[in-house]
């Protein structure tokens, strides 16, 4: 009687454990979509301002045709991404066409002056804040995710069960780069 008493709170107490791990991996499995979609958010609210800032410095700078056309490729790039890699890839994509648009920006005194011009600078400047404080909300839940998945013994039931690592939202090799100043 002792043995099959101590071998039912044995099962009961693996599977309380089973249970408790998927309901963890699950909720941090919907923490980590919440916090894509924070990331996407600000994207999308990005992709909405570059249009406006566009305009604006087009209407000084027309014939540097190439410059615009590479920020709505990249915004384009940037609305069709799905993945993480697919975003991150595409967010390097714009932050580089929107440094040339700019350095544009720069060679017209009169664009800087513009109140217009000045307010959606810093739309943008408060959406990359955004941005970024997304981009490390997301990555800390992604950690906590993938620690939990790897560490024993829940890796030998994390497979099992149907969870696999997710990936980070990553700095691009341009990003990562010492910014080069040059006097």
């Amino acid at each position: 009687m002792n043995i099959g008493l101590i071998l039912i709170v044995l099962v009961v107490a693996i599977l309380g454990y089973v249970i408790a791990l998927y309901n963890s991996l699950a909720s941090l499995k919907v923490k980590i979509k919440e916090a894509w979609s924070q990331i996407d958010v600000q994207l999308k609210r990005r992709i909405d301002l570059i249009p406006n800032l566009v305009e604006t410095v087009k209407g000084y700078a027309s014939h540097e045709k190439e410059v615009f056309e590479n920020v709505t490729q990249a915004r384009a790039a940037l609305l069709g991404a799905k993945t993480p890699e697919q975003a991150g890839q595409a967010d390097n994509m714009l932050q580089g066409a929107l440094k040339s648009l700019f350095a544009v920006a720069e060679a017209y005194p009169e664009l800087k002056a513009q109140e217009g011009f000045v307010n959606l600078q810093k739309e943008l400047s408060d959406t990359e804040d955004k941005v970024a404080y997304a981009r490390q909300f997301y990555n800390s839940v992604v950690r906590q995710f993938n620690e939990k998945i790897v560490v024993f013994p829940a890796n030998l039931l994390a497979g099992m069960l149907g969870f696999t690592q997710e990936q980070f939202f990553e700095a691009s090799e341009d990003e990562k780069s010492a910014v080069k100043v040059d006097f």
